[in-house]
């Protein structure tokens, strides 16, 4: 039976960024995609930190059902405790989080995040590989020769956010394609710059386990590996990558992949979501 949500809206919630355009470019491509398949009658873009704003967009809304999907990576703080208690589906002191809510004759669904879908895994592997393959300087490494660290943000906040990650993490290292596979965190252990202390193999990769190219995958993470903060700020004002891939660092060769967010496919994986909820 084809999709037929053309009573229904569906808004994207991203984090986005007063400081940095860039991090919205993942809700606008998809929803964009999305819009262009008339699936919906309506599709918009929300945000935590820049506008138009979740309450901003969600009143603007009158479709009979709403479809909240979050451009998150992981179940954590943002997806379990702010956008809950932003939308109505948590009080304060409710230990719980409610998926269906009924406000003015309005139904809103709200989806689970994008980035704890079985899709990801493909996703991380497929930038790693592309990584490589794009700038294999002097060599491509063969990947049994190479550690994959899956770097994620992780928060005291909420012990759930490094839990996608470290999943992820050994998904991947269960398949045995390289010689490991480990998670790293900017803001919890063990941190991304142990990277070079926790690698046996020479040749490392990165992959930023996150949806936007924003002001962590950017500009956090390449000075965390041990790019000088003044040449990443130089090469992000020209608009230049702010790591050079591979760098030697530490007697190691260091690729570092941009986000998954702004893979195509992520449209897709939105799209399970609101299936999820709607039959749910």
């Amino acid at each position: 039976m084809a999709d037929d949500f053309s009573d229904s809206a569906l808004v994207l919630v991203a984090h986005g960024s007063r400081q940095n355009t860039g991090s919205a470019k993942p809700a606008h491509q998809h929803a964009a995609e999305l819009r262009s398949r008339g699936l919906f009658a309506n599709v918009q873009e929300a945000f935590l930190r820049q506008q138009p704003s979740v309450g901003a967009v969600l009143r603007g809304i009158a479709a009979k059902r709403v479809f909240v999907v979050p451009l998150f990576i992981s179940k954590g703080y943002f997806t379990d405790e702010v956008l809950p208690r932003e939308l109505g589906f948590r009080k304060n002191g409710d230990t719980s989080v409610a998926r269906i809510r009924e406000v003015d004759g309005q139904t809103l669904h709200y989806c689970g995040p994008v980035g704890t879908h079985k899709s990801m895994t493909a996703a991380l592997l497929a930038r790693a590989r592309g990584v490589v393959k794009q700038h294999p300087f002097p060599h491509a490494p063969k990947p049994d020769d190479t550690t994959l660290f899956i770097a994620g943000h992780g928060t005291c906040k909420n012990e759930d956010s490094r839990k996608a990650v470290e999943q992820q993490a050994g998904l991947i290292g269960s398949k045995r394609e390289y010689a490991d596979v480990r998670a790293l965190f900017l803001e919890e252990e063990p941190r991304v710059e142990s990277c070079y202390e926790l690698a046996a193999t020479r040749n490392i990769v990165v992959v930023p386990f996150f949806i936007s190219d924003g002001l962590h995958s950017l500009e956090d993470i390449p000075v965390m590996l041990g790019e000088p903060e003044k040449r990443v700020q130089k090469r992000l004002a020209n608009g230049q990558p702010t790591w050079v891939n591979p760098t030697e660092r530490n007697d190691k060769r260091v690729w570092y992949s941009s986000s998954i967010g702004t893979e195509p496919f992520i449209a897709e994986v939105i799209l399970e979501r609101v299936r999820e909820e709607a039959v749910g």
